[in-house]
């Protein structure tokens, strides 16, 4: 074996362009869900679904889309 270190090959990541808009979101969540809340539990349920605001986001988007498409049969 020779004395020479292996070098390791760099590792680029690119973008993050969506880890900020995620962040963003996350604040925004937190702003508006703890407006609403009162009490101690409430602002437990606030922070986690700041963490979570992409589900209730998709979720709602198709709930309205069901309700779109059934209109217009």
């Amino acid at each position: 074996m020779s004395t020479q270190e292996v070098q390791k090959p760099a590792v680029i990541r690119a973008g993050g362009g969506a880890d900020a808009v995620y962040g963003i979101g996350m604040i925004g969540a937190w702003v508006y869900t703890f407006r609403g809340a009162n009490t101690p539990k409430e602002r437990v349920q606030a922070f986690f679904r700041g963490l979570v605001w992409p589900a209730f986001l998709v979720y709602d988007l198709f709930t309205f889309l069901e309700k779109e498409v059934g209109h217009q049969t």
